[in-house]
């Protein structure tokens, strides 16, 4: 597997910060990014991926070290989370396209965020770092495209909360993108997802040493983000591939809380997974994308006052979307896609709609690539 090395983009400045569609705002930004392939004479081939919640700008190929990463880049995120999607002859070739993936700002595997070093005050930012937007994502990748000199994308490509970016930068960038391709997201967060995120936020604000999100001189919120986790892992896989790893994954019998005693490897097997994601994420990242996730609305994002309004961009910019369902899903259900279709389609936007038929759930984007390389590809190849 060929290796790749994180880069580094740098923009503001005290004199001129960054400033946030929340009214925050940051002296200086950092946006760790991987790019694949080469960019062709004219700086037209460039296609854009957002990663999902917990994911990472390492999208493919191997990477075994980041800078200043040695205790959160665990062995697990070595090998690209899409390896099997991005590369020379797969769904998104790297012999014809160039492909740049960012850690998203507010993350914590490079890019400036709440465990960044505060300039003012030589601690980690922790409670003080800004709310972050999906606006404010798409802004601040839009001046690393115009650091690396691309005007156009053949494509904007995002799963899940990646598909929510995904849609924000193509509409407030209508005329820098020909294809959307999003996949298991939506257009506007639900009330249960909404519910279902606040109960992760509960689950790290109420844990001991959570400390407000002022945790980095001590210990940090292991539980909370843990359970965290847990909440939302029973979302991303389908309930009977959860049954099916659980009797192949090690049991741990001896797991004991206060009081309680696991009793099966079932719940065995979800806190296995709670103590795995410690390892390798940050409390206060996992806050802010949720917090992004949670108040998510694509008009809003775009300033649009309607969906119409929003995809009447996308029409008259020419843009071409694949949207992807999964039947199985429990995270962002189908009918999330079919909203978006139905916007798309009323805004008269050509679309083509996919339903894979999965028994992996969510994850599915991420086990299965043969159930979406032929219609990536070949929306790509019409480019």
């Amino acid at each position: 597997m060929p290796s790749v090395t994180t880069r580094f983009f740098h923009t503001g400045s005290a004199a001129q910060p960054f400033r946030l569609r929340d009214g925050g705002e940051l002296p200086g930004v950092t946006l760790a990014y991987e790019t694949w392939g080469e960019l062709n004479a004219e700086r037209s081939n460039a296609i854009l991926l957002f990663h999902a919640l917990s994911g990472s700008h390492h999208a493919a190929g191997l990477n075994t070290g980041i800078e200043g990463l040695d205790q959160i880049w665990q062995p697990e995120l070595h090998e690209g989370w899409w390896s099997d999607m991005i590369g020379p002859g797969l769904a998104i070739d790297t012999d014809r396209y160039f492909v740049i993936c960012a850690n998203y700002l507010g993350g914590c595997y490079g890019s400036t965020g709440p465990s960044s070093i505060h300039p003012e005050t030589g601690k980690p930012w922790g409670s003080a770092f800004p709310h972050v937007t999906a606006a404010d994502q798409v802004e601040i990748q839009a001046r690393l495209l115009d650091e690396l000199g691309i005007e156009n994308l053949t494509a904007v490509i995002g799963p899940s909360v990646g598909g929510l970016v995904a849609l924000t930068f193509a509409t407030r960038f209508p005329d820098r993108v020909r294809n959307v391709i999003s996949i298991a997201s939506g257009y506007k967060t639900t009330v249960l997802n909404r519910l279902v995120l606040f109960e992760q936020i509960l689950a790290i604000e109420n844990d001991r040493n959570f400390n407000g999100g002022d945790y980095y001189e001590g210990s940090p919120p292991l539980y909370g983000l843990a359970l965290a986790r847990m909440i939302s892992h029973k979302t991303f896989v389908h309930l009977d591939a959860i049954e099916r790893r659980a009797r192949q994954d090690v049991v741990q019998p001896d797991d004991v809380l206060s009081w309680y005693r696991v009793r099966d490897q079932f719940q065995s097997y979800m806190l296995h997974q709670g103590k795995k994601f410690v390892k390798r994420f940050d409390a206060n990242t996992y806050l802010r994308i949720i917090d992004l996730w949670s108040r998510f609305d694509g008009a809003a994002e775009g300033d649009a006052e309607t969906a119409e309004n929003l995809f009447e961009r996308s029409r008259l910019a020419g843009q071409k979307w694949l949207v992807f369902s999964i039947d199985s899903d429990f995270c962002f259900y189908p009918e999330e896609q079919t909203e978006l279709v139905s916007h798309l389609e009323r805004a008269k936007v050509e679309v083509m709609h996919i339903t894979v038929h999965s028994d992996k759930g969510h994850d599915s984007f991420l086990l299965e690539p043969d159930m979406y390389t032929p219609h990536i590809a070949w929306v790509l190849g019409k480019s």
